[in-house]
């Protein structure tokens, strides 16, 4: 799996980083199907937390997300299919315990490359990691108590997958018809994206949903939801109308609307909270 495009998905907090959150880049084996492990860079004592929800927006990726206790020696773990909308995100752990956090977030295209069943009804939902991934849980889980920092966590995952890539499942169709969405950056309908993979939209519908857990048109839209966002906040010059030819959007209502609906607020309130922690900004614009 190998695409030509530059995709790096951002969240609705890019610059963040923090005790609580750090990310840790793929090897270059592993970079297209892995956007990054994160996590609490090393465990910390879990504190009252007053702050308010994190905002999580449709980032067009699924994650495997372990809490790890090492007060109570417990793993929790659960997995995130892709999300077609933002919600707010709670902090979880007992307050006084030593607790860490380690995720892998995959593209939610080449998740299934390593899943053990098909990702079809796993939309906006949340499951137990065996559901989908078994054999990647049954090797991890039992070492994350003892792989304390972020960086080990991720090295060692690192191993386990590089090991599985000769292994991977992965359909040429569904490989081409991303392809053709991030050269795009959304803006081609399914009927062209058919065409162009040679498949008729009802098959390609069907692939997408094994595969991805969405389909094409939405999974389209979140793609060009994700290359408007980056513009917003990378553009010095930033100009809604240029952004409506550029995207393929109807008209200007359109597309302020769109980016409302997939972020829960305007496009002013989204850079400002965006831009309240800002770290380095190099850091994500790569």
């Amino acid at each position: 799996m190998r695409y030509n495009v530059i995709y790096r998905p951002l969240t609705a907090t890019p610059f963040k980083r923090n005790s609580l959150y750090t990310e840790f880049p793929p090897s270059k084996e592993l970079q297209s199907y892995i956007r990054c492990y994160w996590g609490t860079e090393n465990p910390l004592i879990q504190i009252e937390n007053d702050d308010a929800p994190e905002l999580v927006i449709p980032d067009t990726c699924v994650d495997i997300i372990y809490h790890i206790d090492y007060t109570d020696n417990t793993i929790t773990g659960g997995f995130c299919g892709v999300n077609d909308c933002s919600f707010h995100a709670h902090s979880s752990g007992t307050i006084g315990h030593m607790v860490s956090t380690f995720a892998i977030r995959f593209y939610a295209w080449s998740a299934y490359a390593f899943a053990d069943d098909s990702l079809q009804s796993t939309m906006n939902g949340y499951f137990d990691v065996g559901s989908r991934f078994e054999w990647l849980d049954k090797i991890i889980r039992p070492k994350l108590l003892k792989l304390r920092t972020l960086q080990e966590k991720a090295s060692f995952t690192e191993q386990v997958l590089l090991k599985r890539l000769s292994n991977v499942r992965e359909n040429a169709v569904v490989n081409d018809t991303i392809q053709n969405v991030l050269i795009y950056k959304g803006s081609l309908d399914i009927t062209t994206l058919a065409k162009e993979s040679f498949v008729s939209t009802r098959q390609l519908e069907r692939l997408f949903h094994e595969y991805v857990g969405i389909t094409p048109k939405k999974l389209s839209n979140l793609i060009r939801y994700q290359f408007l966002w980056r513009d917003i906040l990378c553009e010095p010059d930033f100009d809604v109308l240029s952004m409506v030819h550029q995207f393929g959007y109807t008209d200007q209502s359109h597309l302020l609307r769109e980016f409302k609906r997939y972020h829960s607020m305007d496009i002013h309130k989204a850079r400002t909270t965006a831009f309240k922690d800002v770290g380095n900004i190099q850091d994500v614009f790569v």
